[in-house]
């Protein structure tokens, strides 16, 4: 048998800790995908366009000031 030289036990112990190394990311990434994948499920599938946006908020304006005008011209202030 040959003798195991020190730069090979040294080669082997490097090799055991870059692939653990590699190994330990790989895991985080995996789940770091899997979450990334659950919170695309939060994100909405229709949007709204900004025109029917700007009229709907201007008619929800309109309808507040009718309120607060309404509050205003009350007699029992």
């Amino acid at each position: 048998m040959d003798e195991i030289t020190i730069a090979e036990v040294m080669w082997f112990i490097g090799t055991v800790l870059i692939g653990f190394f590699i190994k330990t990311i790989w895991d985080r990434i995996t789940i770091l995908s899997k979450r990334v994948d659950s919170w695309a499920t939060l994100l909405p599938e229709t949007y709204v366009r900004r025109d029917s946006y700007r009229d709907d908020i201007r008619d929800i304006k309109e309808m507040l000031s009718k309120i607060f005008d309404r509050l205003e011209m009350k007699a029992d202030k």
